[in-house]
């Protein structure tokens, strides 16, 4: 930022008088102008024993694997953004049973959320931003193709968590490249989303 949307003054990085943190902040008329992170929500789309995936069509990581997700809108509450991504990115249909992950990457400010969703029906197709859209059973799964290290965790996860028919929620701190390699630790909070 170099200008104040307010007045059109100049604007310079401080730490305003009753903040502990470094904002942008106009001197002229005294605007403060916060930066907080990103929330992307998705989905895990399921039928029998298989994940719906889409292949990106859009960078970053465009040609690989995710599941699908984006930004929340303004107004939006995170499971209707889960639902609308997977609408826009693979024309499907799901119904959520609950969130299931919720990944916090503050080296880049995002946090991810993943909640479980059952396909409604087989109608799937790619959206815009997706070139391919296919259910994997597990031993199927491009693996080395997954466009972030997200979409690996909740995967494995997912088939981990499958095996004991269990899937409690769980929150994560993720430090990680673009690369996949991630290094997470879990922090065992339990929630009021989780399922029973």
């Amino acid at each position: 930022m170099n200008f104040c949307s307010n007045c059109g003054e100049k604007i310079i990085k401080k730490i305003p008088e009753g903040d502990n943190r470094q904002r942008f902040v106009c001197e002229a008329c005294g605007r403060i102008y916060y930066q907080n992170p990103k929330i992307i929500t998705g989905c895990l789309p399921l039928y029998s024993d298989s994940v719906l995936l889409c292949r990106r069509a859009i960078a970053p990581r465009a040609g690989y694997w995710t599941l699908p997700a984006g930004f929340l809108e303004n107004g939006e509450a995170a499971s209707a953004g889960a639902i609308r991504e997977t609408l826009e990115e693979a024309n499907a249909q799901v119904k959520l049973s609950h969130l299931y992950t919720l990944f916090n990457l503050p080296h880049i400010s995002q946090i991810y959320m993943f909640y479980i969703g059952e396909l409604v029906d087989l109608n799937f197709s790619p959206g815009e931003e997706s070139i391919e859209t296919k259910l994997f059973r597990e031993p199927e799964i491009p693996w080395k193709e997954l466009a972030f290290p997200v979409i690996t965790l909740t995967l494995k996860k997912y088939f981990k968590n499958k095996e004991k028919k269990s899937y409690p929620f769980t929150e994560e701190d993720v430090r990680a490249g673009i690369d996949g390699e991630a290094k997470s630790s879990l922090l065992n909070k339990s929630s009021a989303f989780r399922k029973t």
